[in-house]
């Protein structure tokens, strides 16, 4: 049976509110019966004292020993005691405060505000505020802002429920409850199902991994196994923690809330595809391109540039030839993907990638007609899929200034048609990202195979992908989560 506490050192603490049986002391939180933590128990940590050994820390410490899900977790404690630990998480939310409007007029220096489970009495700061939650999940953050040449956080700390006054009382008591009805009652649906699984997706992503034809199957499919599939976004970070499993159906990145997502969901002990290990190996090409050249798996020649002197140009030209393709580390989709003709454009080329990353991938140009996917889950080959480039162009996708993108066409042969060769080389370099699920893009060129990349997060449409199976496409990813969440359920707590 799950549980639901708020702990407070002391219950005239708590004076203000009104009473309720989930608000216990810190006493009685430690006295809890032992089964008091075998359904799913929430905390949420009010203490007062966060410093290492105080009452505070203890709570949450306890709360993480017992099973139970607690905000903040010690983690969020540590980090915040020191800037050089918290400041790491700023990156982007800095950014966000250049455009920090407050009221006309307005010449103060600093601001000192406060913000209760993600929002802020300041409407300015409501985005900062939610921002702030997500990377520091903490009932009640005090907050100071400075400015010198813009707006910056020169300080983060925990505040105190008993140091509220007034309106800041009535502030939290509000936050609280819109948290707690958010975040952790649990929907009445979810009981005929074993599992519950979160699917992060964003509708208004362009190029998403699955379109809605295909997320609905997925959804269909978990039905099926008794798994209840979630669609969740990036406002529900917290959520994770009620879910068993999260599929990642979304680009991802390492600077982005996806790789945030894949990080918690497996620190709470979730199945996650794509896992952050995953993550941090496919979406960097760099890290991928001496990965692959490392354990033999053939790939285009292939240089790593950090300059653009002309010593590196002459070399460039020399081993790889021309045309040669140029390619940031993080692109994705064809974007960020130059194919440079000659000696002359190849400069201004390497200098325009160069500005968003200090190196940059130049390939050797192989020209095919289509590029292979195969799709490969649990080391084993899943389906595979031809893409075929766009007419009159050498990729698969053309992106032309903010227009749709185009796409050339496609086939989805059985997998048993897929010539060998190409099946070898591509469960070879899925093996050394991981075991979950991958889809490994070739090219084939007479006896010549080769691998271009593999993603962490590769497609799957309706229509497209599932063409040659069908329903039984995701039933075979559904059904994997299932093993693994049986696996994880058999395992001794």
């Amino acid at each position: 049976m799950a549980g639901f506490y708020v702990v407070v050192d002391d219950l005239e603490d708590w004076a203000p509110y009104f009473p309720s049986r989930d608000v216990i002391s810190f006493e009685q939180y430690m006295a809890l019966p032992e089964d008091a933590g075998k359904g799913r128990t929430r905390v949420i940590n009010c203490c007062r004292n966060s410093r290492a050994l105080g009452r505070g820390y203890y709570c949450s410490l306890l709360a993480e020993a017992r099973g139970h899900n607690v905000i903040p977790s010690v983690q969020v404690m540590n980090d915040l005691r020191r800037k050089s630990l918290w400041s790491l998480e700023l990156e982007g939310v800095e950014a966000a405060l250049d455009k920090l409007a407050l009221a006309e007029g307005d010449v103060r220096e600093q601001i000192d505000v406060k913000i209760f489970f993600g929002e802020s009495d300041v409407p300015q700061l409501g985005a900062l505020a939610r921002q702030l939650f997500d990377r520091f999940p903490i009932p009640l953050l005090e907050v100071r802002l400075k400015r010198e040449r813009g707006w910056h956080i020169q300080r983060i700390r925990q505040g105190a429920l008993r140091d509220l006054k007034g309106e800041e009382q009535d502030i939290f008591a509000q936050a609280l409850d819109r948290f707690s009805n958010r975040i952790w009652r649990k929907p009445r649906a979810r009981k005929q199902y074993r599992y519950d699984m979160a699917m992060l997706v964003n509708p208004k992503e362009k190029l998403p991994p699955s379109d809605r034809t295909a997320i609905a199957r997925f959804v269909r499919a978990g039905k099926r196994l008794g798994i209840n599939v979630q669609l969740i976004g990036k406002q529900d970070y917290q959520r994770l923690a009620e879910y068993d499993a999260l599929f990642i159906r979304e680009t991802t990145s390492i600077d982005h809330h996806t790789y945030r997502f894949a990080r918690k969901a497996e620190a709470e002990g979730l199945v996650v595809m794509d896992d952050p290990t995953s993550i941090l190996r496919c979406t960097n090409k760099v890290y991928l391109a001496d990965l692959l050249r490392t354990h033999r798996v053939p790939t285009p020649k292939t240089q790593i540039l950090s300059d653009s002197s002309a010593q590196t140009l002459e070399s460039v030209i020399a081993e790889l030839g021309l045309p040669v393709v140029l390619k940031i580390p993080d692109g994705s989709f064809s974007r960020g993907v130059i194919k440079v003709e000659t000696a002359e454009a190849l400069p201004q080329a390497l200098k325009q990638l160069r500005q968003n990353s200090s190196l940059v991938l130049a390939q050797e140009f192989m020209y095919t007609d289509y590029d292979w996917r195969i799709g490969v889950l649990n080391n084993k080959p899943l389906y595979a899929c031809r893409y075929f480039m766009v007419q009159d162009h050498w990729q698969i996708y053309r992106h032309e200034g903010g227009n749709e993108p185009d796409s050339g066409g496609f086939d989805t042969p059985a997998t048993w048609e897929v010539p060998r060769k190409v099946l070898d080389v591509a469960l070879k370099a899925a093996r050394l990202i991981g075991d979950g699920f991958y889809g490994v893009d070739i090219k084939q060129s007479g006896d010549r195979v080769v691998v271009i990349e593999v993603n962490d997060n590769p497609s799957i449409d309706s229509d497209v992908e599932d063409l040659q199976l069908g329903g039984a496409l995701y039933h075979e990813i559904m059904a994997e989560f299932l093993r693994r969440m049986e696996l994880k359920r058999q395992m001794p707590a």
